[in-house]
């Protein structure tokens, strides 16, 4: 097993960023406590990587800034843990991780964000954003200042990014399609809550749940469509007004957040039978699908996500931005009320 730079902290007593000073010859360490670590390393048999090699050379340490619209969104909570698990497994090259928290889908609060985040000087982003003109011309510009953009959780394709990390979600809503078409034959009068009209994710899992229904022949109807921003308070007074204005819709396809508004507002108007289809798993989803409310939930792995878009930009960088990496898709996870918990 290779040696790490933290076991050498540990038998040097010195902090991690002295030994990855001394290793990668930078200054900053007194004389003495230098040739005293380059012994230990030695006798430990370190043997510095090809990455640890290339890092010594670049005159900055790789730092990394990542934008999410989660204030206000429990499910972005996984995203964090995977951003913090690989900070924590980069450590020892030096790698920060510094993450912007907004609120909602305004295009002009994500440009601002993304604009801040250009002029703080990171080695790349990792943005969740908005698929408008409008944002896509601003993470253009970043890239076209050299900055490389991995876009999580939802794509912006056109943009120039050098990867996308994050679920299917036309997989998504077709599998989502298949579940209810297993599950009932009855005429359905859809009710589709969106997150927001300008989410490429949000989109593409609609567009799935509208083709998989078709494919498999069912009779349905969309009824309303209607934008929660990602709020329960939204969620809750649209989807109210929507059930009060069509009272034949027996079936709600959440294709964001806003679970604990939609549900609120199902049991206050129509406490009657009626199909729920969600996704991810949050603590008020867990809730709702443990109790009945909710038929199902797909998950997407959101550790997951935040690991991984961390490592590939730093697998990019360490590259010397010469090997643009491969997309990362992360599985279609059903949960029932038997494998909620």
């Amino acid at each position: 097993m290779s040696v790490t730079i933290k076991e050498i902290a540990v038998r040097a007593g010195v902090s991690r960023g002295t030994v990855d000073r001394v290793l990668h010859d930078r200054p900053g360490v007194k004389t003495e406590v230098a040739d005293r670590i380059r012994e230990i390393a030695d006798k430990m048999g370190f043997t510095p990587n090809r990455a640890g090699r290339i890092l010594a050379a670049r005159k900055q340490p790789i730092s990394v800034g990542c934008l999410l619209p989660d204030i206000g969104n429990p499910f972005f909570k996984d995203v964090i843990a995977g951003f913090n698990h690989a900070q924590q497994e980069l450590a020892d090259f030096g790698v920060s991780v510094h993450i912007e928290h907004i609120e909602g889908f305004s295009a002009e609060t994500h440009i601002h964000a993304i604009q801040q985040l250009a002029k703080s000087g990171y080695s790349g982003l990792c943005l969740t954003t908005m698929d408008s003109p409008e944002v896509q011309f601003a993470v253009q510009s970043v890239i076209q200042q050299g900055v490389p953009v991995v876009s999580v959780n939802t794509d912006i394709p056109d943009t120039g990014r050098i990867c996308y990390v994050g679920p299917d979600y036309f997989n998504d809503g077709v599998t989502s399609a298949g579940l209810l078409w297993r599950m009932i034959k009855d005429p359905l009068r859809i009710l589709v809550v969106t997150g927001s009209y300008h989410i490429r994710g949000h989109n593409e899992r609609i567009r799935g749940f509208i083709s998989g229904m078709k494919k498999h022949g069912m009779d349905f109807v969309i009824v309303d469509t209607l934008e929660s921003l990602d709020s329960n308070d939204f969620a809750y007074n649209r989807t109210i007004n929507s059930l009060r204005k069509y009272h034949d819709i027996n079936c709600i396809f959440i294709a964001a957040a806003g679970v604990e508004g939609v549900c609120r507002a199902v049991k206050n108007v129509v406490p009657d039978f009626m199909h729920i289809l969600a996704f991810d798993s949050v603590p008020e989803t867990i809730q709702y699908v443990s109790d009945g409310t909710i038929d199902f939930t797909i998950c997407q792995e959101p550790e997951q996500q935040g690991y991984m878009a961390i490592s590939k930009l730093f697998n990019y960088l360490i590259s010397g931005n010469s090997q643009k990496p491969d997309d990362f898709i992360t599985g279609t996870i059903i949960k029932i009320a038997e494998n909620i918990g």
